[in-house]
């Protein structure tokens, strides 16, 4: 592949399918990642809001039973009471005035320092769960920071529908930080082992994808370099294996267009060459005889006036033949063909009178086709042209036009050589003569068949040619019948 031809990497088919691959992957590694961490975080949150409000209930439902709170009361409620595995409990009054602090007492088996008995004085709960507790309001709250979940609660004291005081409650959960943690760390080891085996696959499944694309894209280059005959080989039943029959397909046709055109210039180039040979030869003749009979003369030059006449005939078939290939249909019309026959054969009487041929014709009215009157003067000219020329002295000629059905058919047969069953598939072929000398001789160029042929199927016919019973050739051309009733 040429430095110009060449694709950059990142536009590559291969690589926007790679990528495409890792994006999807990569969106739902981040889901992966993110939401069962997230779902698992809300679901300890809500666990430990009801845990801790419920905890808090019991305390407030044990001290609710005290008129007024005191510190020496508070202790002896909260002792009874187990610890229920909380970081810190706190007991104020209505105040704020910290009345009881589960991280001052002493624990189980220790012996009380004179100090530590009772609450020091004056210490105030200056926390923003504790006053809204003692507005009335339950309060939760809850983080998870370093691998650890920190809960708080607090929840008023009621006593005859008045606030006597506020608990406060703190866990400081260090297992199920880890535990979440652990989780965390798991997903992100699964999600690097998908985001591996992604990668290794997207890339390989792309190199499969793109693989009989740039296959594709090598044969249209080796087609396009003039190599028609190279063929895909479909592999599956998807769009890309019908993707290598339509290119399979296009390349048979372009092989035969290149085969039809390459015979085409040879046979050309072979019949036009034959006239300019004759026509150089008798030239050269008549230049290096000095003293030549002007008898003799006025035979060469004739011969060189008819190798002309040949010469422009093959020209004036040629391009009619390159104008059918590319160029447009005229402007159609309604064409009656028994009048457009009628003037053809008015036209080739002479012709016919002068080879002793009779023309015997069979023409029906209300045939008329769409078609242009110049395209179906020419099918009918060539058709009956040459079922005069390959006649013999005396023979005939039978034209016919009917209507079948919805078609309209042309019928040139004659009583002449006749056409070998060999060779009848071959006749509209271009350049193609049954016998190359006999067609010479009656001016044949082996084009004439061709443009027939091109002619009718320009206007959506067909044609045929079969032998004769019992000798002689017969020629159909058919045309869809045109009725201006329809178009009303």
């Amino acid at each position: 592949m040429s430095k110009k031809n060449k694709v950059p990497f990142f536009a590559s088919l291969q690589v926007k399918y790679a990528m495409s691959y890792l994006v999807i992957f990569a969106v739902v590694l981040i889901l992966l990642n993110t939401y069962p961490v997230l779902a698992s975080q809300d679901l300890l949150f809500k666990s430990k809001r009801d845990s801790l409000k419920s905890q808090a209930a019991v305390v407030a439902s044990a001290l609710m039973e005290l008129e007024s709170l005191s510190a020496d009361q508070v202790a002896r409620v909260m002792n009874m009471l187990d610890s229920m595995g909380l970081t810190r409990i706190l007991v104020t009054d209505p105040a704020g005035l910290i009345l009881y602090d589960s991280t001052e007492q002493p624990q189980e088996g220790e012996t009380p320092e004179p100090e530590d008995q009772g609450p020091p004085e004056y210490r105030y709960a200056l926390y923003q769960e504790v006053v809204s507790a003692l507005r009335g309001s339950d309060v939760f709250y809850s983080r998870y920071s370093g691998r650890v979940f920190t809960s708080t609660a607090a929840m008023p004291i009621v006593y005859r529908g008045m606030v006597i005081g506020s608990i406060y409650i703190l866990e400081v959960d260090q297992a199920q930080g880890e535990l979440l943690y652990s989780l965390q760390q798991n997903l992100r080891t699964i999600s690097l082992v998908i985001a591996v085996v992604t990668l290794v696959m997207s890339t390989l499944f792309s190199k499969v994808l793109t693989a009989r694309i740039a296959a594709l894209l090598r044969a249209i280059r080796i087609v396009g370099e003039g190599e028609y005959g190279h063929r895909l080989q479909p592999v599956g039943r998807d769009e890309m294996a019908q993707l290598a029959e339509e290119f399979n397909q296009l390349t048979d046709r372009l092989q035969t267009t290149e085969e039809v055109r390459r015979r085409f210039v040879s046979d050309a180039s072979h019949e036009l060459k034959t006239p300019l040979a004759s026509i150089r030869l008798l030239a050269d003749s008549i230049l290096q005889t000095e003293e030549m009979d002007p008898a003799v003369t006025r035979d060469f030059v004739s011969d060189i006036g008819s190798e002309a006449e040949r010469l422009t005939r093959i020209t004036e078939h040629l391009l009619a033949l390159t104008r059918l290939d590319s160029l447009p249909a005229g402007e159609q019309r309604s064409v009656d063909v028994s009048q457009v026959t009628e003037r053809v054969i008015g036209r080739l009487q002479p012709v016919a009178d002068a080879a002793g041929v009779t023309v015997e014709r069979n023409l029906k009215p209300g045939c008329s086709i769409l078609c242009t009157e110049d395209d179906l003067s020419q099918v009918c000219f060539n058709l009956v042209e040459n079922a005069v020329k390959y006649n013999y002295s005396g023979g005939k000629v039978f034209v016919s036009v009917y209507r079948d059905g919805d078609q309209v058919l042309l019928e040139v047969g004659d009583t002449g050589v006749g056409i070998p069953e060999k060779d009848l598939p071959k006749v509209f072929n271009r350049f193609y003569r049954v016998d190359k000398a006999r067609s010479r001789a009656a001016g044949g160029t082996g084009l004439g068949l061709s443009i027939v042929r091109d002619t009718v199927r320009r206007h959506n016919g067909w044609v045929t040619a079969r032998p004769r019973n019992p000798e002689g050739s017969l020629f159909t051309a058919g045309f869809p019948l045109y009725q201006e009733e329809e178009q009303s």
